[in-house]
């Protein structure tokens, strides 16, 4: 069994896909998250911090349309359009997600939707 996702807290999907799916009530599988402003659809940001900043939010409120939170992280999955941007983006990223530790890839890409300079999918548990 499946739930799907969809919050207007969050950018609407670009295709054909959903925000996030809970599988039987126990995990949250997000879709991969840019730096789109739910309201407008513009993307936010023009430096990978403030990229970074709006795709965390986008996570943020993802989870909570979810019935979870950031502390239940269990793996999240970095795509960076340079490689160059890792530590500007982990300082960021640790803003937010620090306190909740989870597993984690990071990975340079040759190109991401829309060319923003990151994109993050995460895996959470519902309590």
């Amino acid at each position: 069994m499946k739930t799907i996702i969809n919050t207007p807290n969050a950018p609407a999907p670009i295709g054909p896909y959903n925000q996030a799916i809970i599988t039987n009530g126990k995990l949250v599988f997000t879709a991969g998250q840019i730096a789109l402003n739910p309201k407008t659809g513009e993307i936010v940001g023009s430096t990978i911090e403030e990229q970074t900043k709006q795709v965390c939010e986008n996570l943020s409120n993802i989870l909570e349309a979810s019935g979870t939170s950031k502390l239940n992280l269990i793996k999240t999955t970095v795509f960076l359009k340079n490689f160059n941007d890792f530590s500007a983006m982990n300082k960021i990223y640790g803003e937010y997600f620090g306190e909740s530790a989870p597993a984690r890839s990071t990975v340079e890409v040759s190109r991401l939707p829309k060319d923003v300079l990151v994109e993050i999918e995460v895996v959470a548990s519902v309590p």
